[in-house]
This record gives C-alpha cells, structure tokens and sequence, in this order.
C-alpha cells in the first residue's frame, strides 16, 4: 500500500491540489490506465483500513493531528468505491450490469464525498485541498445519474406485463440518487459561501461558484429549474465575496452560462444577452463544446435583442446547430415565411427539448419583416425632378396594400400556389410590424396604400 500511495505522498507534501485531486480520481491517468487496478490490489476488504493507517503512519507523511485523523477515512473510502467501479466495469464487460452495481458505486461515493465534507466543515483538512472536496463532487453527480438511469430501467422492466394498465397513473421515474445529491451539494455550497476566514487566501469561498455550477446541473438534469434561482439569489446576497473577476475563467463560463439561460427561461432577453455573450467572450477557442451550448441560447436571443441572425461562416463550424439552425436562418433572409413554418417544425422536438422553440417562432415576425423590405425594395425609385441628380433619388415610400398582399399570398403558401389571405388579415399583418417598430409608417386604407417612412421604412436595415 505504501507504494501504491507514493504518489498521493509527494503531491500532499508539496500541496499541489490539483495533482492530489487527480490521484482521488475514479478515472486513471492517460500514462497509467492500470493505476486504479494497482491501488485496489494493493489491499483487501479485510486489512485495507490497517495497511492505510500504517503507510500514513511510517511512509514519511508530514501530517498534523487533525489530518492524521481525516485521511485515513478519505483514502479508505477511496479504496471501497474504486472496488465498487471496478465491480460495475467487470460487470459491464460481461454484460450483466445491474441497478444494484452502480447504486453500490453511487454510494461508495456518495461516503467518500461525505468524508471531505465532514473533514472540511471541522477544520481537519488544509485548505488547498477545496479542490479535492468539488472535484470529488462533481464525480457523485455523474454516478448519481447513471445509477438513477439504471434503476428506471430496472423498474421498467419489473413493471412491465402484457394486460392494460392506466398509463396516466403510472408515477414518472424519480431520480431518487440525484435529488439526494443536489442536497448534499446544497450543504458543500453553504459551506463555501458561509465561510468567514478572514484570510482569503484561506478561504473556502473560492469554491462558491464551482458549487453552484454543480448545483446548476443537477437542478437543470432533474428538471427543476426555479430552484436554481435560489442559487443566484444567495450569491447575490453576499457582500464579502471575491471579485468575481478574481475567479477561474473556467468557473465564470459555466457561471455565466448559466444566469443567461435562467434569464432566458424567464424571457429577460437583455440579461440573457449580456450573461450569455460574457460566457462566450471568456470562452477557450478549442471548447467547441462550450462554445456550441452557449449559441444554442445566445442566437435566439440575439433574434430577440437585436433582430440578428447568425452567418453561415459562424454555423459551419458547428454542425448540430447549423442543422437546427441554418434551415430557419435561411428562410428568415429570403422572407420565406411558408418555408420558416416548415423548418420550425421539422426542429421542433429538438427546440422543445432545448425549450428554444417559442422564442425562435417569433423569428417569423423577422421573416416577415425581410418580405415587406422585399417588396418596398421591388417598388423602385421616385423619378426624379428637374435639377435633380442621382444622388437625389429617393425610394417609393407609397406603395399599394395590393403589392404587399400578392408577396404574403405567395409567400404563405406552399408550392408557390399561394395562400388565402383575407385583406383584413393583411392590414393586420402590416400594422403589428408597424406596432412593433420594424416598419416605420402608416396604413391608409381609404386609398389602400402603405405609407413608409422615407427617412428609414425599416430600421436597423439600411433602408
């Protein structure tokens, strides 16, 4: 065990957190695949706790008495869940893979974790190894949710029988491990926030926001989404936080990311914009990822704020959203509106999922924004009068109700056949753009013309 320990040793002496957080890691390292067999076999149910206590005892630790105390239940509980991963993995070969395997791997964890939690709330462990507490965290939220994944499947088909039942009685699946995580979360988060070391350089606090990433995708997972609002609330509440500069790029992307969908979900567009262009701003070129989750919501929004839509340079690189994206991009260019209504409902599963689709149905009012700018382009120029020149000419700004009803007709329906649009409909049309400042002017119906602004029919495009 002393061996297999060697390199926890050398990264605890020196504090390198990160270093110690990988070695508690339930993934081996890329130079070593075969580390979590080596440490396993180091031991054995029957003396691991004994072999543990005497390599930290004469392996040459400099520990403190409180952390003589911590670690040996830490490591321990290290070595009991990475028995239970490799039980799972063993299983998984054979193709017998059970509910019970990953439960006993989430559990396994879920001790682990629940010992750097313990260790850090009564001051046993350094505080360099905060890191070690929120990188074993996010670990338990990933094994919550595979064993949650496996016990609904477990429960299907347990439940399962060929006779009638009423569907609309049959309880919805909990995800009884991860809900029980998101309140273990909730204690590490109020202990970092809480915390009132007056040395920051002490301070757990530097793990908030990491916290409240972790919160956010287990709410978000679970479907629970107004709690994450408490989230945003408590950080908001706390007067003696770092700067949020201060932090991690890493921890304020996420950070970001996040408070912009919220904003998204509630329709505040504006706040949506700004968290959501923060996040990509600070974003790593190669975290296409990333990169692609925040333009899932920052192109609705953007269709929002400033009536843009992405170029197909940037959708290219991204083709899962050039997918959802460039059929509706393109329609909104050509005023396509029968061709708009199409492609929203080719996506829609994808949009709803997303929960993008009503904000991206009202891309239409867009789209057809660009057919009325079509049709006032089509109308050409007044003629000029004597003395003027070219650099005088000015565009019609009356033009026929009758020329705008021919492109909706057309443009509505589908195979170019047109659709039946009554006049009524029309007027109405055109004056909710009107209404909504994406055309300037005025309907006047007693002699049926469309009277636009010559200074600026259609703010924002040029015309």
């Amino acid at each position: 065990m002393q061996a297999a320990l060697e390199p926890f040793r050398l990264a605890h002496a020196q504090q390198q957190a990160f270093t110690v957080a990988e070695f508690l890691s339930p993934i081996p390292p890329p130079n070593n695949p075969a580390r979590l067999y080596e440490f396993h076999r180091a031991s054995n149910f029957q003396t691991v706790e004994q072999d543990i206590r005497n390599a930290l005892r004469y392996g040459g630790y400099r520990l403190n008495q409180k952390e003589s105390v911590a670690w040996p239940g830490i490591l321990v509980s290290y070595w009991k869940a990475i028995h239970s991963l490799l039980r799972a993995e063993e299983a998984r070969n054979q193709g017998t893979l059970g509910a019970r395997d990953l439960v006993e791997v989430y559990d396994a964890w879920k001790e682990l974790t629940n010992h750097f939690l313990r260790h850090t709330s009564n001051g046993a462990l350094p505080p360099w190894t905060l890191v070690c507490m929120y990188r074993t965290a996010n670990y338990l939220r990933i094994f919550a949710a595979q064993a949650d994944a496996q016990l609904a499947k477990s429960k299907e088909s347990v439940t399962f029988d060929s006779g009638l039942q009423d569907d609309i009685a049959t309880p919805a699946p909990r995800s009884e491990k991860l809900e029980e995580t998101a309140r273990i979360f909730n204690r590490i988060f109020a202990l970092c926030l809480n915390d009132r070391n007056p040395d920051m350089s002490q301070s757990r606090k530097w793990g908030t926001y990491y916290m409240a990433n972790l919160q956010f995708k287990t709410y978000f997972k679970l479907k629970n989404v107004s709690l994450s609002k408490n989230i945003v609330r408590s950080i908001n509440a706390q007067s003696d936080l770092p700067s949020f500069e201060a932090f991690p790029a890493a921890h304020r992307v996420t950070y970001n990311y996040y408070v912009g969908v919220l904003a998204f979900l509630q329709e505040d567009y504006n706040k949506a914009e700004e968290h959501l262009t923060e996040a990509w701003n600070l974003c790593l070129p190669e975290s296409l990822g990333n990169q692609e989750r925040i333009l899932t919501y920052l192109i609705p929004t953007r269709l929002i704020t400033a009536q843009t839509i992405p170029t197909p340079l940037l959708l290219s690189s991204y083709p899962r959203l050039q997918k959802i994206f460039g059929p509706l991009v393109t329609c909104i260019k050509r005023g396509d509106l029968h061709g708009f209504d199409t492609a929203l409902a080719a996506a829609e599963d994808a949009l709803v999922r997303r929960r993008i689709y009503l904000t991206l149905e009202r891309g239409r009012d867009l789209t057809l924004r660009n057919l009325l700018r079509k049709v006032f382009l089509a109308a050409g120029y007044e003629e000029l009068k004597e003395g003027q020149t070219e650099r005088d000419r000015i565009r019609k700004s009356r033009i026929p109700l009758s020329w705008f009803a021919a492109a909706l007709r057309m443009s509505s329906g589908a195979g170019g056949e047109g659709l039946n649009l009554e006049d009524e409909e029309i007027e109405c049309l055109i004056a909710n753009q009107i209404y909504k400042g994406m055309m300037k002017g005025y309907i006047s119906r007693e002699h049926s013309m469309v009277v636009l602004n010559k200074k600026g029919a259609f703010p924002g495009t040029g015309v």
